[in-house]
Formats: structure tokens, C-alpha cells, sequence
């Protein structure tokens, strides 16, 4: 019997001190694992380009098991939309998400910087100033401002965050005792952050904040664009797509006034893809989009070469091709546009007419002094054919028809054929457009064309 108990209480023992071995080796190697901190930046403008950016950060995070995620901010703000989408993505992420405001989170960079779990500001910093503006800066319409003060109060009830004070950042009309008079939009420095629950902490650089949110033991991964990334990110920068539209609208142009001549419709095809393709790799451009765009230039394209006059085709094709470019630049799902933003419908919008219409305004000019520009000489023979030689000129017969009428054998846009005597020719409209049939005027010949206008 006594052996039997002291048999048991050996074994009690000697699991005892097994058991309390592993858990010893577990604290050892918990003190010993390092919290695997994935950061990354948004030093500039809220715009696709750093939505992509965070998408990108955010995979990466989770590819490498990072524990937390922490944000090194300095922004002014940006597009509601990218904002919007970033804001998103934080609150979704089962990944804690910290930031460090190094000196600004102003407008849409507020809106992320409220998403995320923890915030920490440097000495000097500043959060709020969230109020929708235009272009100059001018406060929009409040159907706009309503919007931005429900996403502020929703994302600060998501964090546990006061919403009126979120909103209060938006509209200058709320009041809140002792920390927002009306009339002004509410930001905050560091301390009445810290002192109204919306920073965790003070710190002047990643490392205060880490050692602050009681992280002593950690590994910094940062993040690492690739080239492509960095190419896309480029690309789908608003004033670049501005820039892709004007080369797209001038090479169509150019191609419909004289076809055959490759280089411009080549240019615009180039410029397309450049354009549509990394906006459908964001997700931003949908199949029936590109589609719309490329109806618009088939309708442009028969009503210049096949239905006379301007009419239903022509104008349904630039609105086509508007529409395509325009919603190109925007997220929405399909044919749903519940939860499209229209700030940045109209913003984009804009973007597309100003580009076309500054491409026009080039395109007339350079069509009037690219062919006789010297810059061009050495595209011309520079021999001279004499008529020794065998060779003739017809600049005498063209010259003496300077005065002459006739009729617009086809739709002059501003090129086309007219008929004079009976006979055909090339002409050019001085200005404007010359419907066919319309009695002309041959006022000048000038490089080999003649020039008309209507009478």
C-alpha cells in the first residue's frame, strides 16, 4: 500500500515538473518572438494611386503574418473616394491598424486616421479640417458635407470615438462645449487630441510610438512597391489621365481629318491603353465602360465618313465617349451606382471635358501649322524639279482659281471636295464646317490646297 502511494506521488511529481518545464519554455520563447510591425506611408495626396498603395500594403501584411499595422502619415488630403476606400479596407482589417501623424491628417486624411485602432501624433501635429471643397478650395453644397459628417460619425463610433466631435471636423455650425465654438470647423493639435480620446499618445518618431503602445520586443518590415506598382500608380494619377485623354482625343482627331496617315490614330490607341488599362486593373473600369467608349468612336467615326451633316450619331458618339472615360475613372459595381460617389464623378467629369476640350483647341491649331511649320522641312524633297527637266507645276491653273464659286461636292470637315467648273477638287473650309451642296468661294491657295468658305 505505502509502496502504491509513493509510487503516485512520484508520478504527481514528475509531470508536475514537466508541465511547469514547458510552460517556462513557452514564456521563454513568447519574451523571445518579435511582433512583426508591417509599415508604410501616405505622405501624399489621397488619390488612387495610395489606394492602390494600401491594397497593396494591407496583402502584404497578411502575406507575412505582420501582427500589426502601423501608417506614417502626412497628408493634406485628397479624394473622398480613395479616402473612402482606404477607410474601408482599415476598419476591415482583422490585422490591429495604428497610425502616426507626423504633422498633418487634415480633410480626407482625418477620415482614415479616426479608422484606425490607435493614433499617435508627433509634437505640432494636426487632425481635423475634414470639410468637402471644390477645386479653389470653396466649401461644397451641404448635401456633400452631410455625407462626409455621417462617414466621420460612423467611423468614430466603430473606434468607440466621440461622433460629434468627428463631425464637428466637418460642419463649422455644431457646437460642443469647451472644445468647438460654431463658426469654425473643428482640428485638433496633439494634446487636445490626447485630452479628448481622439490620439493614444505623443511620440516624435515610429520608434516613441512602438515602445508607447508597450512593444519592446518588434521587427519593422517595410513596404516595397515594384516597378509595375509604381508604373500603375503613375498612370492612374488624375492630372496624367488628363494628360493620356488629350493625346487620345487629338490622335482621333487628327486620324478623321486625314486618314491614312497611321501615326495619330497609333498614338491614340496607345494613350487608350495606357488609359483604360491600369483603372481596369484598380477595379475602376468595368467591360461595359471601355465598351460605351468604343461605340462613341464608331458613332463619331460614321457620322464623319458615311451620314452627311452633324446629327443624332455624332452627338450620341461624343456623349458615348464622355460617359466611358468619365465612369472609367470612378468605382461602381456594374450598373449599380447606389454607392457611387459623386463628388468624384463630378471631379472626374471635369477632368475628361477639360482635357477634350484643351486637346481640341491644340488639335485646330497644330492642323493649321504642323504641315507648314520649317520645324517639318526635312520631311519635304529638298530638290527642286524644274520644268527643263520634263517636270510641270499646276500652282498657276490652282492660283487662278482665287475668286472662282462653285458647290461642296462632299461635307467639308474642315477637308473635303468641292466643284468648280465642272470640276473636282481637294479644298479645305477656311473655318468652321461646310455642309455638302453649299454654294462656295475659293479666297486663297496655299500648299498645294485650296482654301473655301461658304457664301
Amino acid at each position: 500500500m505505502k509502496k502504491k502511494y509513493f509510487l503516485m506521488i512520484f508520478v504527481f511529481v514528475f509531470v508536475n515538473t514537466i508541465t511547469n518545464q514547458v510552460n517556462a519554455d513557452d514564456i521563454r520563447k513568447d519574451k523571445e518572438k518579435k511582433i512583426k510591425v508591417f509599415k508604410f506611408d501616405i505622405k501624399e495626396e489621397i488619390a488612387p494611386p495610395i489606394w492602390r498603395k494600401t491594397k497593396n500594403a494591407f496583402q502584404q501584411a497578411k502575406d507575412t503574418n505582420a501582427d500589426l499595422i502601423l501608417i506614417h502619415m502626412n497628408t493634406y488630403g485628397g479624394m473622398l473616394d480613395a479616402a473612402d476606400s482606404i477607410r474601408t479596407i482599415i476598419l476591415h482589417s482583422k490585422i490591429p491598424v495604428y497610425v502616426f501623424i507626423d504633422n498633418n491628417a487634415a480633410s480626407a486624411g482625418a477620415l482614415i486616421s479616426i479608422a484606425c485602432d490607435s493614433i499617435y501624433m508627433r509634437s505640432g501635429a494636426n487632425i481635423g479640417a475634414a470639410t468637402v471643397v471644390d477645386q479653389t478650395g470653396k466649401p461644397l453644397p451641404d448635401k456633400y458635407q452631410s455625407y462626409m459628417r455621417s462617414m466621420m460619425r460612423s467611423t468614430a463610433e466603430a473606434k468607440g470615438r466621440d461622433p460629434e466631435i468627428a463631425q464637428a471636423m466637418v460642419d463649422p455650425r455644431i457646437y460642443i462645449e469647451n472644445i468647438s465654438d460654431t463658426g469654425n470647423v473643428l482640428t485638433f493639435t496633439t494634446s487636445e487630441a490626447i485630452k479628448n480620446g481622439y490620439c493614444e499618445g505623443k511620440a516624435e518618431n515610429v520608434q516613441e510610438v512602438l515602445i508607447d503602445a508597450g512593444l519592446n520586443n518588434y521587427e519593422i518590415i517595410e513596404q516595397k512597391l515594384t516597378s509595375m506598382d509604381k508604373f500603375i500608380g503613375f498612370l492612374i494619377n488624375p492630372m496624367i489621365s488628363g494628360v493620356l485623354i488629350m493625346i487620345i482625343i487629338g490622335g482621333i482627331y487628327f486620324e478623321l481629318q486625314s486618314p491614312g496617315v497611321g501615326f495619330p490614330i497609333v498614338a491614340s490607341i496607345i494613350a487608350a491603353l495606357l488609359y483604360f488599362a491600369p483603372h481596369y486593373v484598380e477595379g475602376l473600369a468595368n467591360n461595359w465602360e471601355i465598351l460605351i467608349f468604343i461605340i462613341g468612336v464608331i458613332l463619331v467615326a460614321v457620322e464623319i465618313f458615311v451620314i452627311p451633316g452633324f446629327g443624332v450619331a455624332g452627338i450620341a458618339g461624343i456623349m458615348c465617349i464622355i460617359i466611358g472615360l468619365t465612369l472609367s475613372m470612378v468605382q461602381n459595381f456594374g450598373f449599380d451606382f447606389t454607392y457611387i460617389n459623386y463628388i468624384e464623378l463630378i471631379k472626374a467629369f471635369f477632368i475628361v471635358i477639360i482635357a477634350t476640350f484643351v486637346s481640341l483647341i491644340l488639335s485646330f491649331y497644330l492642323s493649321k501649322k504642323i504641315f507648314t511649320s520649317t520645324v517639318f522641312g526635312q520631311l519635304a524633297l529638298a530638290s527642286t524639279q524644274q520644268v527643263k527637266n520634263g517636270f510641270t507645276s499646276a500652282d498657276a491653273e490652282y492660283s487662278s482659281m482665287i475668286g472662282k464659286f462653285g458647290y461642296a461636292k462632299t461635307i467639308l470637315r474642315p477637308a473635303g471636295k468641292v466643284e468648280i467648273g465642272g470640276e473636282i477638287f481637294d479644298a479645305t473650309a477656311e473655318s468652321g464646317f461646310i455642309d455638302e451642296g453649299k454654294k462656295i468661294e475659293v479666297i486663297r491657295y496655299e500648299t498645294g490646297q485650296l482654301f473655301v468658305r461658304k457664301t
